[in-house]
C-alpha cells in the first residue's frame, strides 16, 4: 500500500532471522486505508493510517 498522507508512516525494511542466524528480507507495510475525509470544508479520499484514524488526527465525513 501507499503511506499514510498524514503522518507519513511507509514500509520499514529489515531481517527475518533463522534458527540458524540466517537473514533474509522482510518488509512491515503499514495499516493504510483509503477513506473519506473533511479538510477545509471539502471531503477528500486520502491514504491514512488506522493511528491516525483512532487518535482523531483526521475527521472522517459521513
Amino acid at each position: 500500500m501507499a503511506k499514510c498522507e498524514v503522518c507519513g508512516k511507509a514500509v520499514q525494511f529489515g531481517h527475518n532471522v533463522s534458527h540458524s542466524n540466517k537473514k533474509t528480507q522482510k518488509i512491515w507495510h503499514p495499516n493504510v486505508k483509503k477513506i473519506r475525509v473533511v479538510e477545509n470544508n471539502r471531503v477528500l479520499r486520502k491514504n491514512v493510517c488506522t493511528r491516525c484514524i483512532r487518535s482523531g488526527k483526521v475527521q472522517k465525513a459521513v
